[in-house]
């Protein structure tokens, strides 16, 4: 009988996400992938620990980095010297590195939200009632903040960003397997931004969406591209989930669902055979 891959996935259960249970929907995942896979489920603290052994790490509903840093940073260290792949792979270009892609998107003219992160270039931000400040390692709303125009001259500049605050419509997300649109969902009401539904997205919102995954350029692994319907009808970008994106599975249909099981698990077969295993 031929060996099966074996994955040491890596999630933490017990992790309190507003609006969003992260135990149930890696309950769900693993209870799938064990169909083809052979699978642990370990906490991000022990998997530096844990990975020898096993074929490769993937990392899901782990937390915010920022909760862990010096034992992440540790993991990917490991990972590294001993050669173990890591889904999604860590050349991610997006929230995987931080917050700097938000710079270097506007910099570069895409659809993003107008970032900054020195007070010499505030010039370049549109005119706005107010300003929200975020910690550039932040994640999950962590540290964000709402400042007037005259209370940016008060702060604190080194480890923020600055954009002005977007009246938007609503919230919309685009979830990808590797390269390939699998589902999107958004939220009606912007003052619950987890309440979602599914979402029918046009061809132009397609268009958006995969210039993000195309400037990211991983060819295996899971993506959520977060955009804003602004008043004008305009989609921009607010964050490219390239590290361990929450899928909110829960709020599809079942077929949707199965389908998403089958794109993560084919995934997984083609990288294990990239990477040699």
């Amino acid at each position: 009988m031929a060996t099966r891959p074996r994955l040491l996935y890596v999630t933490d259960l017990a992790y309190p996400a507003r609006g969003r249970r992260y135990g149930d929907e890696d309950v769900f995942l693993t209870s799938r992938l064990r169909a083809e896979f052979d699978l642990a489920l370990c906490h991000p603290l022990d998997a530096a620990a844990l990975m020898d052994g096993f074929d490769a790490v993937v990392v899901r509903n782990s937390g915010p980095v920022l909760h862990y840093r010096r034992e992440y940073d540790a993991f990917r260290e490991r990972a590294a010297a001993s050669g173990t792949p890591v889904y999604n792979p860590l050349t991610g270009r997006a929230d995987m590195d931080g917050k700097q892609y938000l710079l270097d998107l506007t910099r570069a003219g895409f659809p993003v939200i107008p970032t900054v992160d020195r007070p010499e270039d505030l010039g370049r931000l549109p005119g706005a009632d107010a300003y929200a400040v975020k910690p550039t390692a932040g994640a999950d709303s962590i540290g964000l903040r709402f400042v007037t125009g005259a209370e940016l001259a008060d702060l604190t500049w080194g480890d923020v960003l600055v954009q002005p605050r977007v009246d938007f419509r609503y919230e919309v997300s685009f979830y990808y397997v590797d390269e390939a649109f699998q589902y999107a969902l958004h939220a009606p009401d912007p003052e619950r931004r987890w309440v979602l539904e599914p979402y029918d997205a046009t061809e132009a919102d397609l268009a958006f969406a995969r210039r993000f995954i195309d400037w990211n350029t991983l060819d295996h692994g899971i993506q959520r591209v977060d955009a804003c319907r602004t008043r004008e009808g305009d989609l921009l970008l607010v964050e490219l989930e390239d590290l361990n994106p929450y899928l909110s599975l829960d709020r599809v249909p079942e077929s949707t669902r199965d389908a998403f099981v089958e794109a993560m698990a084919g995934s997984l077969h083609g990288f294990l055979r990239a990477a040699g295993r």
